[in-house]
């Protein structure tokens, strides 16, 4: 990261991802402060940053992005200059049942939290977006999406994602704001709400209960680490051109069935402890995103992943007490 930047706001620092780069920014960095906004909607979980949370270098507000009046306030009065943007509706299963939710966080959000960045003079601004904007690929191509590749979002989720996308990069061009933007595959790792599919199998392993796949089966999905992604936008901060976009994937594609069958082997469980279950609405074959352009930065995986998976699904064996509270809140899993 640019060492210039000393007081830095995560935005959706509670969730998953943005958890994890709050703790890799105050475990690298010592001389700076770290300001989390989340909304603390169902997968926004306090409990992702207890271990820092009275770190005097970290700062939490419950606040919305799309209230300009308070990401003003909080820009202005912890003279914020630079700003990661995590925060978004990010389940495709809800986005069926709440279409307007996504549009108003993902798209309206986006541009109410832009405007209050340029109107303050924030330095910069990291946006980060999905490989779903892209839409799908066919299973067996030879193709991958480029940071140029068109947008083809199919379902509410990538729509909404696309259109706050669309606005950031209307902010560079139009008044010349300090911007950059990633595109990154699947995620995994610690402390994901269960509804993602890794903490919703072994979840369901742990219980004895089947895990569901979806009857195509074959779909496949490029995976990444958690803590790899972070190093990634670290490194983007530091080297990236302001403007200019970038992917974040590993090239490693998995199954579902492959997800599956790994997360039953951690856990010793038998592979017929799956059940197929009717595809979601919308749901797309394959991403695979061409990651050269950030390998250029100096940027490559350090997690495997079959140590990644293990360490994941252990994680989860070994903190019930983390994920059972959480299961009252998510109608996914089940």
């Amino acid at each position: 990261m640019d060492r210039s930047y000393k007081n830095i706001l995560v935005t959706g620092g509670c969730g998953f991802i943005g958890s994890h780069f709050i703790r890799h920014l105050l475990g690298k960095y010592k001389n700076i402060k770290v300001i989390n906004v989340d909304l603390l909607t169902y997968c926004g979980n306090p409990e992702n940053l207890k271990d820092i949370a009275r770190d005097p270098r970290y700062k939490f507000y419950k606040a919305d992005i799309g209230d300009y009046g308070a990401m003003s306030h909080i820009l202005k009065s912890n003279r914020i200059n630079c700003i990661v943007n995590f925060a978004a509706e990010s389940d495709n299963n809800k986005a069926v049942n709440s279409p307007l939710d996504f549009a108003k966080t993902n798209a309206l959000g986006t541009a109410t939290l832009l405007e209050a960045a340029r109107q303050v003079g924030v330095k910069r601004f990291h946006h980060i977006s999905t490989c779903e904007v892209f839409g799908q690929l066919p299973l067996k191509s030879k193709f991958r999406f480029t940071e140029k590749s068109p947008y083809n979002p199919r379902t509410p989720y990538n729509a909404s994602k696309a259109s706050g996308d669309l606005i950031a990069k209307s902010y560079f061009h139009t008044f010349g704001f300090p911007l950059t933007i990633s595109y990154c595959s699947n995620n995994y790792g610690t402390h994901q709400f269960p509804e993602k599919v890794i903490p919703v199998f072994t979840l369901k392993a742990l219980q004895n209960e089947p895990l569901p796949v979806f009857k195509s089966a074959g779909n496949k999905r490029e995976w990444i680490h958690v803590l790899d992604h972070c190093r990634a936008i670290d490194l983007i901060l530091e080297k990236g051109v302001i403007g200019e976009a970038y992917n974040i994937g590993t090239g490693l594609e998995k199954t579902i069935t492959d997800i599956a069958d790994g997360i039953l082997t951690v856990l010793k469980k038998p592979k017929n402890l799956k059940e197929i279950v009717p595809d979601r609405p919308g749901h797309d074959s394959r991403y695979l995103l061409d990651s050269k352009k950030i390998s250029k930065l100096g940027w490559k995986p350090q997690k495997n992943w079959s140590d990644g998976l293990t360490e994941t699904v252990n994680w989860y064996k070994n903190n019930p007490q983390w994920w059972k509270p959480l299961l009252v809140k998510s109608n996914s899993w089940r």
